[in-house]
């Protein structure tokens, strides 16, 4: 399936154009009810003047006019708008580290590193990231994974929704510390979705969102493969939503009984259309598993139209299927972090059009579109997400805040390599891996890094492949890191 690319404009262009043609249908339908209500007004005068004898009929029979009930205009459908078309857009994972903790200027504002991909997430009617951390205070980074207040408060005024915290930090500092979490991401003015302060919570909710955008009901569920080795505790074991069975150790047995039960649960409320995002994959690993092919065929199956992954901190493949109406996006890469690895410096902010069909009630993915992203330092050594297309153009231009012909450079490999991830001519070449050390040095990486290989995955939930079956094979112990 051929992708919209890297052409912001098109994209702005296409949406005014649909923006002007909903206008025009909408002006159409106000014209026809008020020409109704004056054909209405009109037939119940006559009646009335008929009625008063105001006006003669003589010996002719009853017109049909005379015969009108004038109660049955009380229940005049008022047409509807034919068709509701909204966005949902993802990005990847945002990462607490040393190095993206640091990202904030003196003021410890974040503001400015997601500036540049405002426009892509704020145009969306809902928004959602991987948030691969915890918010518990001090000391922050990477000691224990804490990102300050700030860093959340930025994403939400980039236009973040709804945050994914089914991943592997959701734990990482106890059930106490997702729960201080969640309640910091709401106090953000976001919803936490995938994990739960409680059992009670989790119960509550259903273990899903469900979300009501211009009239079309939509389903968002999240999913981990685990959270780096750690087991929930006994009593929590719903308090994050898991692929696996064996979560905490070999990631192989599929929790099928558990997703259908959400997914089912999910479907008796009729939404018009379900998002699943899943932290799943291996990091740093091309492979799609056996196991992650067998997810994608159960909840397609049960009802989910788009699934969203995260984890690998690579681009992976992007499969949209518009005849059925769904679409895999395996790995959307890095929204933040430190970027030292080839490969991880770059990724994508995925668009789904999303088109509801009023007349007949029928929801469907009509459109699926991505915009290459990349992490840069700025002038202090700081951190920016950059859209490529707008950067590469300022370059070119020369406007004042261009970046580096090094960065240039790099952005127009990783272009390149975004599209053969994302669009494989060959499929197998999307899972392959790749040495990147022939590529110019990496984009956010300290001097020196552009050497590290691209497509080495190591083992376990945070760094590790999950390549064989659901039910055979074995890998490596996971790392608990």
């Amino acid at each position: 399936m051929a992708f919209d690319y890297y052409d912001p404009e098109q994209r702005r262009q296409r949406r005014a154009a649909k923006k002007k043609e909903r206008e025009r249908e909408q002006r159409q339908l106000r014209n026809r009810l008020l020409l109704a209500g004056a054909v209405i007004l009109l037939c119940g005068g006559l009646i009335f003047a008929v009625s008063q004898g105001w006006i003669s009929l003589g010996e002719q029979e009853p017109s049909s006019i005379s015969q009108t009930d004038p109660g049955a205009t009380e229940g005049t459908t008022v047409p509807r708008q034919p068709e509701t078309v909204i966005h949902i857009v993802a990005a990847g994972d945002v990462n607490v580290t040393d190095t993206t903790v640091n990202a904030g200027d003196a003021a410890g504002d974040f503001s400015h590193v997601f500036l540049d991909v405002l426009p892509l997430l704020a145009d969306a009617d809902l928004t959602c990231v991987n948030f691969e951390g915890n918010l518990v205070g001090p000391p922050y980074g990477s000691a224990n994974f804490s990102a300050p207040q700030a860093m959340i408060q930025a994403l939400a005024a980039a236009g973040v929704d709804v945050v994914q915290m089914a991943n592997s930090r959701s734990i990482t500092n106890g059930i106490s510390g997702l729960a201080t979490t969640i309640q910091a991401i709401r106090n953000a003015g976001m919803e936490a979705v995938g994990a739960y302060a409680t059992p009670a919570e989790f119960r509550s909710s259903g273990g899903y969102l469900m979300r009501d955008i211009q009239g079309v009901k939509v389903a968002i569920v999240a999913f981990t493969k685990g959270m780096s080795g750690m087991a929930l505790p006994e009593d929590n074991e719903d308090c994050v939503n898991v692929l696996y069975t064996d979560y905490d150790t070999e990631y192989q047995r599929i929790d099928r009984e558990g997703i259908t039960r959400l997914l089912r649960n999910i479907a008796q409320e009729e939404p018009d259309i379900t998002i699943a995002l899943l932290h799943w994959g291996s990091e740093y690993n091309d492979t799609i598993s056996d196991s992650q092919k067998a997810i994608q065929e159960l909840m397609f199956q049960e009802g989910v139209d788009a699934i969203i992954g995260t984890h690998p901190h690579y681009v992976q493949q992007i499969v949209y299927d518009p005849e059925a109406g769904t679409v895999v996006a395996y790995s959307l890469g890095d929204l933040l972090s430190d970027a030292t690895r080839a490969g991880t410096e770059y990724a994508v902010v995925l668009d789904l059009e999303i088109t509801k069909d009023n007349e007949y009630n029928q929801t469907r993915i009509t459109g699926c579109t991505y915009t290459p992203i990349s992490i840069v330092n700025d002038d202090s050594g700081g951190l920016r997400v950059l859209r490529m297309a707008e950067a590469l153009f300022a370059y070119e231009s020369r406007n004042v805040d261009r970046v580096s012909q090094q960065t240039y450079e790099d952005m127009v490999y990783a272009q390149q390599r975004v599209r053969e991830r994302a669009e494989p001519t060959d499929p197998e070449d999307a899972t392959g891996g790749e040495d990147e050390t022939t590529a110019p040095g990496t984009t956010a990486g300290n001097p020196g890094t552009s050497g590290t290989t691209e497509g080495a995955g190591t083992t376990g939930d945070t760094g590790g492949t999950d390549t064989t079956g659901d039910t055979g094979g074995t890998t490596g112990p996971p790392s608990t890191g």
